[in-house]
């Protein structure tokens, strides 16, 4: 029986995490840069999973959609109070841009919060993970190698094992 419910808990935590990505459009198609506040963006959002301090006064509001989503949004509210920037950070080009010798909270506030972090404590190394869509829909992830000094060893990215189109019926 305990078996069953955790089954259906988990079914429906999916389920609820699949509707909160799939109203990201509509939510960010309610905004408009220079006219939507902040409260305009938390009442769509809600709770930012961190907010980042900007040069002269803005703030970048991060929501994540890891560990089960394949995005990661950064929305920056200028010192107006007003929205100039929604982002989606999961790309090609800012996972370039992540080089050895990069600093992990440099890699932390490009791309938010990852997927998992997983330690290797024999091999001194730890995995931080994020889940993406390559076009036109391939499941990926990006995974950033670092040592116990927190600076990037090598990247890499690949399948995504972990998604559904990967793991067959069970």
């Amino acid at each position: 029986m305990a078996l069953i419910y955790r089954s259906s808990a988990l079914v429906a935590a999916a389920f609820s995490l699949l509707a909160l990505t799939a109203c990201d459009p509509q939510r960010i198609s309610e905004l408009q840069p220079g006219v939507s506040t902040e409260a305009d963006v938390r009442d769509r959002f809600g709770i930012p999973e961190n907010v980042w301090d900007e040069p002269g006064g803005a703030r970048t509001l991060e929501y994540n959609r890891q560990p089960a989503g394949q995005l990661n949004y950064m929305i920056t509210i200028g010192p107006d109070g007003r929205l100039t920037a929604v982002r989606q950070v999961l790309t090609p080009e800012n996972f370039a841009r992540v080089q050895p010798g990069m600093r992990m909270d440099e890699v932390r506030r490009l791309l938010g919060k990852p997927a998992k972090v997983t330690p290797y404590a024999l091999k001194n190394e730890t995995w931080a993970e994020w889940r993406f869509l390559k076009p036109p829909g391939e499941a990926q992830m990006f995974s950033v190698v670092h040592g116990p000094d927190h600076v990037v060893l090598r990247t890499q990215t690949g399948p995504d094992t972990e998604a559904p189109e990967f793991r067959g019926s069970r």
